[in-house]
């Protein structure tokens, strides 16, 4: 059966002498793998920078059910990036995106909201001329909301301290280290209710991006189990200064 739909690369490996494995997060049919014969080859009909991660395509595919590997019929862009592929921060920034969302997202059903919040993430990345290094916390909290793990707002000012493994804000400090307060719960607080505007325009130093973003990889795991470790993050450090 022929399918239509958008996706965005995930991962490409080599395959035999020409070919390419693609893991592909698709619009219609959710997460898929797909092998691609040729690409490395003089006559590739498919050039092979479009099977790079962070991608987003328009595909023609062939598609049948339960099986683990497919065959694409067309590859097109459905838009090519202007300022990613040049950029070491914005490509550092996303390929910790694109990584996070590759081991975290595991349904080869469709998710049309989730697809939809991905590629547009991708897009406004290769679109934004300030505040490059706080949109992958934007993209950490935000990307909360399509895995069901979204914490819900603060609501009262007493509630101090933002506990990890309940997700819940409360009164009382925690008689672990898995929690939130002070500079943190306020980011916190902020990124899950301002606009992206206003996140790009927020002056955060490095130790609360790093100290942040730490956190919120232990809120992760508490909540996805053996998920691997997020190897860009590391280099992202180093890159964000």
């Amino acid at each position: 059966m022929l399918k239509k739909t958008k996706g965005i690369v995930f991962r490409s490996i080599k395959y035999s002498e020409s070919s390419v494995i693609c893991d592909i997060y698709t619009e219609e049919l959710g997460l898929q793998s797909y092998i691609i014969s040729g690409v490395r080859s003089k006559k590739a009909k498919v050039n092979a920078s479009l099977l790079q991660v962070m991608t987003l395509l328009d595909l023609v595919v062939y598609h049948k059910q339960n099986k683990d590997l497919n065959r694409t019929k067309e590859i097109k862009p459905a838009v090519l990036y202007r300022t990613i592929p040049f950029d070491i921060i914005k490509s550092s920034v996303g390929l910790f995106m694109v990584e996070l969302a590759r081991k975290t997202i595991k349904e080869s059903e469709p998710n049309p909201p989730l697809f939809d919040f991905l590629m547009n993430s991708f897009i406004l990345l290769d679109q934004l001329e300030e505040g490059v290094a706080n949109f992958h916390l934007f993209f950490v909290v935000r990307l909360t909301r399509f895995l069901g793990f979204e914490p819900t707002a603060r609501t009262n000012t007493d509630h101090i301290y933002f506990e990890l493994e309940t997700g819940r804000f409360q009164t009382e400090k925690p008689n672990h280290f898995n929690y939130l307060d002070g500079t943190l719960i306020d980011l916190l607080d902020f990124l899950l209710v301002a606009s992206l505007e206003d996140i790009c325009t927020r002056k955060i130093s490095r130790q609360v991006r790093n100290q942040f973003l730490e956190k919120m990889m232990i809120f992760y795991r508490l909540r996805i189990e053996n998920l691997p470790p997020i190897n860009s993050y590391e280099i992202l450090k180093e890159v964000l200064g």
